[in-house]
C-alpha cells in the first residue's frame, strides 16, 4: 500500500539535522546585560551589531561558539527601556558545577537572588534563581560538565499533551522527562533533540487549571536549525490544521541577508524560527 504523502512528510523532522540555535528576547540597556551575563554568568559576547535604519541593537551571547552552542540574542530597541514579560515566560536555566559559589559570585556583583540555592523540593538537585536587570529570571542548576551550559528555556502552556503532541510532529523534538507534581499543582515535560544534560531542552510547564497566560512584549521566540525549511514549513502547516497555531511567516529569504526561515505560533501562541542550517553558517562567517 502506498504510503500518503502527508505521512511520509511527517517523518521529516526526525531525520532533519535540527538543533536549538538561539532565544530572541528585549532588553532595556544591552551594555547593562552584557556586562551582568558575562561578569555574573560568565557568557562570553559572540557578536553585537548596530542597525541604525531599523533603530535597533543586538547582542549574541553564550558559553561556546554559535555553530554549536545555544546562545541567547539580545534586542535593544532605540529609546524603549522596559518591557512586560508576562505570565507566559518562565525562565532561562544555566547548569554549573557549584550552584552555592555561582550565588555567591552573583550576589557580590549585586545581581538579585531570588530563590536561595538548595534541593528542589521533593528531589536532591540543588537549584536557585536569579533575576537580570530586565526582570528575566535564570534557573541555576547544579549538574556535572556539560557541553551546553545554558541548558533551558522554560515556557507555561495550557494543555500539555498538546503541547507535547505539536513539538514532537512539528519539529521532531522528543519526550525526554514528564513530572507530574500534584502537591505543587503542575506538570513539566522535557522536550528536546538529546538528553537534558548535553543540550538546551524546552521545559513546558503547565499548572492545574490555568488554560490562558499572558505573552508580553519582551520575550520573542526561539530559533531552531533545519536542512530544508520549505519542508520543514510544510510539515508545521500539516501539524496547525491539527493542533492549533499560526504561520506567521512563510518560508523564503530574508531580505538583504538571504538566509532562508519560516516563522509561526504554537497552540498557546509561542513563536519558533525554523533557519536553514547552511544559510545560518554563512551569516555566522
Amino acid at each position: 500500500m502506498a504510503v500518503a504523502p502527508s505521512a511520509e512528510l511527517l517523518e521529516w523532522p526526525k531525520k532533519d539535522k535540527r538543533r536549538l540555535l538561539h532565544a530572541v528576547y528585549r532588553v532595556g540597556d544591552l551594555d547593562r546585560t552584557i556586562e551582568f551575563y558575562t561578569e555574573c554568568f560568565g557568557m562570553k559576547l559572540l557578536r553585537k551589531r548596530d542597525i541604525p535604519e531599523e533603530k535597533y541593537s543586538n547582542a549574541f551571547l553564550g558559553f561556546g561558539p554559535e555553530q554549536s552552542n545555544f546562545v541567547v540574542e539580545l534586542t535593544y530597541n532605540y529609546g524603549v527601556t522596559s518591557y512586560d514579560i508576562g505570565t507566559g515566560f518562565g525562565h532561562f536555566a544555566i547548569a554549573t558545577p557549584d550552584v552555592y559559589k555561582m550565588v555567591e559570585d552573583i550576589r557580590a556583583k549585586g545581581g538579585t537572588i531570588t530563590r536561595e540555592p538548595g534541593p528542589v523540593k521533593g528531589g536532591t538537585t540543588v537549584i536557585a534563581f536569579v533575576k537580570d536587570p530586565d526582570g528575566y529570571i535564570f534557573e541555576l542548576i547544579q549538574r556535572g560538565p556539560t557541553p551546553e551550559p545554558l541548558c533551558q528555556v522554560m515556557l507555561r502552556v495550557g494543555d500539555l499533551d498538546r503541547s507535547i503532541k505539536f513539538y514532537e510532529k512539528a519539529l521532531g523534538m522528543r519526550l525526554l522527562r514528564k513530572f507530574d507534581n500534584p502537591q505543587y499543582k503542575y506538570t513539566l515535560a522535557m522536550m528536546g533533540y538529546a538528553d537534558e544534560d548535553e543540550t538546551t531542552v524546552l521545559e513546558l510547564t503547565y499548572n492545574y487549571g490555568v488554560s490562558e497566560y499572558t505573552k508580553g512584549n519582551a520575550y520573542a521566540q526561539v530559533a531552531i536549525g533545519t536542512d530544508d525549511v520549505y519542508k520543514s514549513a510544510e510539515v508545521v502547516k500539516l501539524v496547525i490544521e491539527e493542533l492549533g497555531g499560526k504561520i506567521t511567516r512563510q518560508p523564503g529569504p530574508i531580505p538583504g541577508l538571504n538566509t532562508k526561515i519560516t516563522s509561526f505560533l504554537d497552540p498557546d501562541g509561542w513563536k519558533t524560527v525554523l533557519v536553514d542550517n547552511k544559510d545560518f553558517r554563512k551569516e555566522l562567517q
